[in-house]
């Protein structure tokens, strides 16, 4: 594995930033950066082994607003009033999203420069998220590492420990066009084996209410254009512009692995099909902490009423950490055989066309999955 690291911008105050560039031993390449602990390219072969990235890079590293290849956090993904409750304690957040909070706000981590380390196959990046940073209690002290291997294989593996109670819910906001040239991704096929998703408000926040999809346009339990149904007259798509909606991928919790998503570029006959785990959003706790307060345990019906976007369909409680670190991540295979292609312990997949004004991607939460493919007029 080859690692090059060079100083590609400087901050206005002029303090570095820096990208890695991770060359495998067939060429294919992954770019990184230390500013939002981005991943900022994926240069991979296709079907003829032509080299091609499929992701979509921001044009202006520092002023990107659409968290390209970031980490989010503290909280991937809306947060209802921009408010939430731990132990009875209610916790004001930044709302940077009408009165709503999303990707942790105005200080989320995508806005931040971490720290960084070499790795024999990635680079590790940390830093500390101090005590009420965007709101949130604890101060946080995030991993996040990526390796690269010989396999096209991508693994994000992610870290946390606090000194406080608090959430934390971590995830890639990579976008991905699988065709490699900027060509529209409306003719991606995409399979989410999911029969039920939550609906939401048209403000992009789930009510908790669990609704078919079985003959809807939201219906990919078989693979289809991610295009065809686009434009279905469906209350849903008309409020959301598109799909942005979370799909159950699991009723019940446990450790088993399920199939989340499958996308595939039948052109290039590039593959990405995806695995994940049970892990969900954690309520971090430090070690001190034995014991699991009453106030922590809330049933499904006040998850949803107290902290809408928390995946309530998918489990029936919040489970305390007792101390021992979060960790979960990703491991992505690229590749132009479905057979030889993986996903493990994945936080988002997206898909995206800035170019033809047309963007999608698919983003989940643990135990739930969340496409979200924005239509133009």
């Amino acid at each position: 594995m080859r690692i090059d690291t060079q100083v590609i911008c400087n901050m206005p105050t002029g303090t570095p930033v820096y990208g890695f560039r991770l060359t495998n031993s067939i060429g294919a390449v992954v770019e990184l950066t230390n500013w939002g602990s981005r991943w900022l390219s994926a240069i991979v072969p296709d079907r003829n082994g032509e080299m091609a990235n499929v992701l979509v890079s921001p044009t202006d590293l520092l002023s990107d607003e659409f968290y390209m290849g970031a980490i989010v956090g503290r909280f991937a993904n809306r947060i209802g009033g921009a408010c939430l409750c731990i132990d009875g304690q209610t916790y004001e957040l930044e709302k940077n999203d009408g009165q709503n909070t999303n990707h942790g706000g105005f200080s989320g981590f995508d806005r931040m420069l971490w720290d960084w380390e070499v790795l024999d196959e990635g680079v590790r990046f940390t830093r500390l998220s101090p005590d009420e940073e965007g709101g949130y209690p604890g101060n946080v002290r995030i991993t996040v590492e990526y390796r690269w291997n010989d396999d096209n294989e991508l693994s994000i593996r992610y870290y946390g420990t606090t000194d406080r109670a608090t959430y934390l819910n971590l995830t890639n906001h990579a976008y991905f066009n699988l065709g490699g040239k900027g060509e529209k991704i409306t003719e991606h096929m995409l399979r989410i084996p999911s029969h039920t998703m939550l609906d939401t408000t048209p403000q992009f926040i789930p009510t908790g209410k669990r609704v078919k999809v079985d003959g809807t346009p939201f219906d990919f339990t078989s693979a289809k254009p991610i295009g065809q149904d686009l434009y279905a007259d469906h209350e849903q798509l008309k409020w959301n512009k598109g799909y942005n909606h979370c799909y159950v991928l699991k009723t019940e919790k446990s450790p088993d692995m399920v199939e989340a998503a499958r996308l595939s570029e039948p052109t290039t006959g590039r593959n990405r099909p995806a695995l994940r785990t049970a892990l969900h959003c954690r309520l971090l706790r430090p070690p001190r902490h034995r014991r699991l307060p009453r106030s922590a345990i809330l049933s499904r019906h006040a998850i949803a009423s107290r902290f809408p976007l928390l995946p309530v369909a998918s489990w029936g409680g919040i489970s305390a950490n007792y101390g021992v670190p979060v960790r979960y991540g990703i491991r992505l295979h690229i590749t132009n055989t479905p057979q030889n292609a993986c996903w493990l312990f994945p936080n988002a997949i997206k898909s995206s066309d800035i170019n033809n004004r047309l963007s999608a991607f698919i983003q989940y939460a643990p135990n739930l999955i969340q496409p979200i493919l924005y239509r133009c007029q």
